[in-house]
């Protein structure tokens, strides 16, 4: 019998959100086949995605290359179920590079390149080798060209930033405190004890802006302006600072330190005729990294190195006495043995964390590398220092590539003033207590540049205004510095906790 004219013609589309038929995809502007609907095959469920980690510590501490999935909710639309999650920022195209091998050369790469353009351009220098590996890689992730997530960052921001940390450590040689004399030790001291007023005035003043950071940003700040870098990264590590705010804070202390630089050589221009005379230089001695000679340290720790010459105030003499480029005369076994004791120190560390909790894992690295450093076992340290510069360097590049530049700058300000406080409390303390003890102006400036910038800074003060009688002091102090920084970060992070 044939259907009557006045029927509607069957079609196998549906309109989405029509009540009768298949169901079909209501999020799409364009009508589905019923049976290519994923309503029809699977159930609802909200789309997940299970995050991991390399190591339980990085894990706890927030220090995971990976980054986490977000929290699963209903979706919208059925026919996404099942499907895999994007966790690259929104617009962006997938990484161009992803083998393990191509990221490593990449950040040693960066690495090289932060180091050469350090030496070869003192402008550039002034910006220092840690920022200049923070900016590569800041730019290698926010182009799209590397992965938020590898294996190759989890080896970084473990045991090789822990084993960096270890060889910096057995660098330092606490009997050459005796060569600084009382009035640089002294003056160290009171400059510690400015940063450390500095860190509690800034977390009183900024306490409701961050939140339960505060106390990390000021035990982090406390660490790098007691000691170095390697304390900022021990404490940073330990306390918890996530990638973006660690970014954002080292940026900020790469701009006051280089502030400060330029103050602590400027103030005793401006300041020096209301402070005691600088004492008449002594005999030129050797450079504190150097070795073989009488004034190299105890036992001769150090390489082989020029005399510092009062009439050579060139940019290369500069550079030679620079610990990240002064040459070293090392063999395979000694070579061998720094490897082989840094291993043993983070590997004893990580188990004494395991089994003391109460004790931080950095604080036993600290105590373990200092007692190693100086013990009959362990006498000859040589390249400890170069080995843990290039490896910290490593973790620098790898904070760029973790951080984003609108979250950095999002935290750039408030960030910054902390920091400027800090240092602005600090300088107070130290040039009025100078004032008040009756210490020269180029001792209180070295001292307060060797807490703020670490040992190399103080030399550059010490060689800038033609101080050469204060550039041991002052890198021994500098160096001094390194082995209380941890303890004196963790401490003003716990009690601001």
């Amino acid at each position: 019998m044939p259907r009557p004219a006045t029927a509607p013609r069957r079609s196998r589309w549906r309109k989405p959100g029509s009540r009768s038929g298949p169901p079909t995809c209501s999020a799409s502007p364009w009508p589905r086949k019923p049976r290519s609907c994923s309503a029809t095959t699977r159930r609802h469920a909200p789309t997940t995605r299970t995050s991991w980690t390399s190591t339980r510590k990085n894990r706890a501490r927030g220090w995971s290359s990976t980054v986490p999935a977000k929290e699963a909710t209903p979706t919208s639309c059925p026919c996404s179920a099942g499907r895999r999650p994007n966790t690259w920022p929104a617009g962006a195209r997938d990484p161009m590079i992803t083998s393990p091998l191509a990221l490593a050369t990449l950040i040693a790469g960066c690495t090289a390149l932060a180091f050469w353009l350090d030496y070869r351009f003192p402008a550039l220098g002034k910006l220092g080798a840690s920022m200049m590996a923070i900016i590569f890689g800041a730019i290698l992730s926010n182009t799209g060209l590397v992965p938020v997530s590898s294996p190759v960052y989890d080896a970084v921001l473990g045991p090789v930033t822990s084993v960096s940390i270890a060889w910096l450590l057995l660098s330092v040689d606490l009997r050459d405190l005796a060569r600084a004399g009382w009035r640089m030790t002294g003056a160290f001291g009171i400059a510690v004890l400015g940063t450390v007023l500095g860190a509690f005035t800034a977390a009183m003043l900024y306490g409701g802006r961050f939140g339960d950071d505060t106390w990390r940003i000021a035990g982090a700040l406390t660490g790098t302006y007691s000691g170095g870098s390697v304390n900022f990264v021990a404490v940073g590590r330990e306390v918890g600072l996530t990638g973006t705010l660690f970014a954002g804070l080292n940026a900020a202390d790469a701009v006051v330190t280089a502030l400060w630089l330029g103050a602590t050589i400027m103030l005793p221009i401006w300041l020096g005729r209301f402070y005691a005379p600088v004492p008449a230089p002594a005999p030129p001695a050797v450079s504190p990294f150097a070795g073989g000679g009488p004034a190299a340290g105890i036992d001769g720790r150090g390489p082989a190195s020029p005399t510092l010459d009062a009439d050579d105030s060139s940019e290369a003499e500069r550079h030679r006495q620079h610990p990240y480029f002064t040459r070293e005369g090392l063999s395979a076994l000694a070579i061998g043995n720094l490897v082989a004791a840094g291993l043993i120190l983070v590997f004893a560390s990580e188990w004494l964390g395991e089994a003391v909790p109460q004790v931080p894992s950095i604080v036993w690295l600290t105590l373990l590398a200092l007692a190693l450093g100086h013990s009959p076992l362990f006498r000859d340290a040589r390249g400890a220092m170069q080995l843990g510069s290039v490896g910290l360097h490593f973790f620098f590049v790898l904070i760029g590539i973790l951080s984003r530049a609108s979250e950095i700058a999002a935290v750039g300000v408030d960030v910054f003033f902390f920091t400027v406080i800090v240092v602005a409390v600090h300088g107070v303390v130290v040039f009025g207590a100078g004032k008040l003890l009756r210490l020269d102006i180029g001792t209180v400036a070295v001292a307060s540049q060797a807490a703020v910038g670490g040992p190399s800074s103080a030399l550059a003060v010490a060689i800038s205004r033609d101080w050469r009688h204060l550039v041991l002091p002052g890198v021994v102090v500098g160096l001094f510095g390194y082995a209380v920084g941890n303890f004196l970060g963790l401490g003003v992070a716990a009690l601001l906790r």
